[in-house]
């Protein structure tokens, strides 16, 4: 799940200044969870740039706003609407504003911030637990990660600052290394505790990543 903060509207309206017309697109997966994006948020903003004097002429909410294949085949199908239009605002992701500015010469701008991938506690709460590294520790950390659930990213912890379980830097939240050496010490693995960590490698993940999969021969699955 990409977590995402709508822009405050005025920040929005300044983005647009230039443009007395958009095109709207909402993503219906994380954005839609997220509340920034989809349907109820893609209508709310219809009405507040009208209010402003901006003509909506029109929107399309994505099934996945970062599928660039299938915005472009809906920015097709809605070729007049898109024409129309000045700007491209995008409710989605920084994935999906930059799926959209490859499916048009039109000025696309952002209605959100990105914030992180986020694993779903429950309806409208989110939390990060993982950083992306590319080079994953969870074989050796009890299945939970130090690199994004340590404030300090520490990779051979705990620090002196934890006290009774809980962070230094935030006392309301758990202490990543405690969790791991409680995790360890019930799977009875609580030597891995002592291996060093060397420092971390961040080339493993070039930027920007990507991955493209091998067809399979004789009809198998797609790229």
């Amino acid at each position: 799940m990409i977590v995402t903060r709508q822009k405050p509207f005025e920040v929005i309206l300044k983005e647009l200044e230039d443009s007395k017309s958009v095109f709207l697109v909402g993503c219906g997966d994380c954005a839609t969870a997220c509340q920034t994006g989809g349907e109820d948020q893609v209508k709310e903003m219809t009405e507040k740039l009208s209010g402003e004097g901006k003509e909506v002429t029109g929107s399309v909410i994505m099934e996945t706003g970062c599928h660039e294949l299938d915005l472009k085949k809906e920015f097709r199908a809605h070729k007049d609407e898109l024409g129309k239009s000045g700007a491209v605002l995008v409710m989605s992701c920084g994935a999906g504003c930059q799926a959209a500015r490859e499916g048009t010469e039109k000025p696309v701008f952002p209605a959100n911030d990105t914030l992180f991938l986020g694993n779903v506690l429950r309806v409208g709460q989110f939390e990060e637990k993982c950083r992306l590294c590319g080079d994953c520790l969870l074989d050796i950390t009890g299945g939970i990660c130090p690199v994004a659930r340590c404030h300090k990213g520490i990779l051979n912890g705990p620090c002196g600052g934890t006290n009774e379980g809980k962070c230094e830097v935030d006392p309301e939240k758990d202490c990543a290394w405690t969790l791991i050496y409680q995790q360890l010490e019930k799977e009875g693995k609580l030597d891995k505790m002592r291996a060093y960590q060397p420092p971390k490698n961040w080339n493993t993940v070039l930027k920007p990543g990507r991955l493209v999969l091998e067809r399979e021969k004789g009809g198998g699955k797609g790229e």
